[in-house]
């Protein structure tokens, strides 16, 4: 396993971070642990999770079943850099989400809680909130690193400005601040290249593209397809549709490098120095498994030109990208 430095700070973390949404709905707790224990086998050592994930409003469910997975032992709480998240409703009250003092204090107890331990290794904002005050949000946030309850705090889905204003606020308190930003990033959607990922460079934040895969449309879906004779469900099969000429060129592509198309992706993002770990979320323990070959696949520049080629970004980052 290859480890890197989560943006600036001193924190090692795996190149491939280990998603747990699909944890409870889609797969079930002992496949859940069986992955876990996997991904520790071969020294993948980031797992990232949230408060909301298992859709069941309230309850928590992955961050349970991760919780009943460190009650374990084995040093395995030790040996994870465990990332969670808050901002989603917890419950019916209109303090129950979002980013004021209270709910981020509430949010991270009840994690705590669920995931059966006593600090999380890096606290992240699931999604900004305009009507905090950033003073507001450190002082909470602030509060829980004093306590050691929290080491480092994250972002996601911010934009850039959103990432400016939170670390100059950050910095005019003296503290940390972010270290991270998770964002929606793949080779079909490229819009942060504009303001986030400069952001992220400017001040020293550790990017985590979720959905690296495009929720399955870079996985190889049209051989899939045509291997089974089924079509996928209307959302997935409308995207298909949409992107059809890209997605022959790009798994034609993909057959002449003799890779998989979803190690492709993982490894293209992996080759952006922006990026420090891509966030795979498997449901089975041979796509954990698979997903490890990225870390092998050279990212030269004819293989970036060409994917650029098939999948064309925003051209740079802002203002370049739009004018002279």
């Amino acid at each position: 396993m290859q480890y890197t430095r989560l943006g600036r700070s001193g924190l090692q973390v795996s190149r491939l971070c280990l998603g747990t949404m699909n944890f409870g709905p889609e797969t079930s707790e002992a496949d859940s642990f069986a992955i876990l224990d996997r991904a520790l086998e071969q020294g993948l050592n980031f797992v990232d999770t949230a408060d909301v994930y298992g859709w069941k409003k309230g309850e928590g469910w992955t961050e349970q079943i991760l919780g009943r997975w460190f009650a374990q032992g084995g040093g395995r709480r030790e040996k994870v850099v465990l990332a969670t998240k808050v901002f989603g409703a917890m419950g019916e009250g209109p303090n129950d989400a979002k980013l004021s003092a209270l709910h981020i204090r509430r949010g991270c107890e009840a994690s705590l809680m669920r995931l059966q331990t006593d600090y999380l290794d890096l606290y992240q904002m699931h999604h900004v909130w305009r009507d905090a005050p950033w003073e507001e949000i450190w002082q909470a946030l602030g509060l829980l690193v004093q306590q050691g309850k929290v080491i480092y705090t994250g972002s996601s889905n911010f934009a850039g400005w959103h990432i400016a204003r939170a670390q100059e606020t950050a910095n005019s308190r003296h503290a940390l601040g972010l270290v991270s930003e998770q964002s929606l990033y793949n080779l079909t959607a490229r819009t942060v290249e504009l303001e986030v990922l400069p952001a992220c460079k400017h001040y020293g934040l550790g990017v985590i593209p979720w959905s690296p895969l495009a929720g399955g449309l870079l996985g190889g879906v049209l051989e899939k397809q045509a291997q089974s004779g089924r079509r996928a469900k209307e959302p997935l099969q409308k995207r298909i549709e949409k992107h059809r000429a890209q997605l022959e060129q790009y798994e034609r592509f993909c057959k002449e490098l003799g890779e998989q198309p979803a190690n492709v992706a993982l490894a293209w993002l992996l080759s952006n120095e922006a990026v420090t770990a891509p966030i795979v979320g498997p449901r089975t323990l041979a796509q954990l498994d698979a997903s490890l070959r990225a870390l092998e696949i050279p990212m030269n520049k004819e293989i970036r030109a060409r994917l650029d080629e098939i999948w064309p970004g925003p051209g740079g980052a802002a203002p370049e990208a739009y004018a002279w």
